[in-house]
């Protein structure tokens, strides 16, 4: 708890305000803003990049990882969707999707797929989502199933943006 001390006019205030913890998404493969490595990409193995998160909110029930290209052609694409991840999960090994329920990426398949733009540099945005409620579907959601049933209940958000364009 951080306590604020305001003057006004020879009177004083006394504000409490909670501090805020921002959870973090990062990987040791890139760094945010950074190039992604071919080795994570159609070009090269294909796997899912190593992921460290940390300061999860301590009232968090789960997680959601998303991760999508707003710069393909036919919009945003998406590459990955998992959610109810465990809160407590700190770390996503190179090459396996986490512990977790898959939601369908935007080839209709489950798990990772890498970037692959057909032109140019393209943006990917991992994005973690710390939410107060474990989620229930009928059948593996799209990210915008997923997007849509996390409203309001979203705590934190964490967010690793990478680059990648293919050498052809």
């Amino acid at each position: 708890m951080i306590t604020f001390i305001i003057s006004c006019n020879q009177q004083q205030t006394q504000i409490e305000q909670t501090e805020v913890v921002y959870m973090k998404l990062t990987s040791p493969a890139f760094t945010h803003n950074g190039a992604i490595p071919s080795e994570y990409t159609c070009d090269g193995a294909d796997l899912s990049p190593p992921l460290s998160i940390s300061d999860v909110p301590p009232n968090a029930k789960s997680l959601a990882l998303v991760m999508d290209d707003p710069d393909a052609p036919v919009g945003t694409w998406d590459h990955w969707v998992v959610y109810n991840i465990p809160p407590s999960v700190s770390q996503i090994n190179k090459g396996e999707e986490p512990n977790g329920d898959p939601g369908a990426n935007s080839w209709s398949r489950f798990g990772y797929g890498g970037p692959c733009p057909p032109s140019g540099t393209h943006r990917y945005f991992f994005k973690l989502y710390a939410l107060d409620t474990e989620l229930k579907f009928q059948e593996s959601p799209s990210k915008k199933d997923l997007e849509s049933a996390m409203q309001g209940h979203i705590i934190a958000k964490a967010e690793l943006m990478g680059t990648y364009k293919r050498n052809k």
